[in-house]
């Protein structure tokens, strides 16, 4: 995970591809993505065209059916899907959206099904991002994709695990693990 851009470099893998191996061994049955960012490449790469996936904004490579103007309001009947996954992105949801976006993936969410969120290291995530902006500032790049969509003012650039199972159970979910990955 040295390379911190979104293709693996140098016989490196970069941090985007060992989060989305380690998701794909946790998800299983049809999975919604959420915040899939562009090419929408964790569906298409690391499940094979297995589920959907959605963001606010209309990266490269999205559809028009994958951009959708509120993620509090998903456009799927309720226990549409087995997995859904928040890869590194729950921060980016505005504060006060945060717990209407998790209670709808509750809603669409299969009766059994499994919630996948998934958080850097606070010391970690802001070293990351402060890395990639130096670096496109640098050489004039746009590797950091928060550059180019910009952030809004009730983002983050990480969560405590704490405010994620306080609003993970205010949304309805009860079997709640932590776990770790390396």
């Amino acid at each position: 995970a040295v390379c911190l851009f979104y293709t693996d470099k140098w016989g490196l893998s970069a941090l985007s591809t060992e989060r989305y191996d380690y998701v794909a061994r946790e998800v299983t049955g049809f999975c919604l993505d959420v915040g899939c960012g562009q090419h929408n490449r964790f569906i298409t790469e690391f499940l094979g065209g297995n589920g959907r996936g959605v963001d606010v904004f209309p990266y490269e490579g999205l559809s028009q059916t994958q951009v959708v103007e509120d993620l509090t309001t998903f456009p799927f009947e309720d226990g549409t899907f087995d997995t859904i996954t928040f890869i590194a992105n729950l921060n980016h949801v505005p504060r006060s959206k945060r717990d209407a976006e998790l209670a709808e993936a509750h809603r669409c969410l299969r009766p059994g099904g499994t919630l996948i969120v998934t958080m850097g290291n606070p010391a970690a995530e802001i070293l990351a991002h402060a890395a990639v902006r130096l670096y496109d500032r640098l050489f004039g790049t746009a590797h950091d994709v928060d550059a180019v969509r910009g952030m809004e003012e009730e983002e983050e650039l990480y969560l405590k695990d704490s405010e994620i199972l306080q609003r993970l159970k205010r949304a309805g979910f009860t079997a709640i693990r932590k776990k770790y990955f390396l």
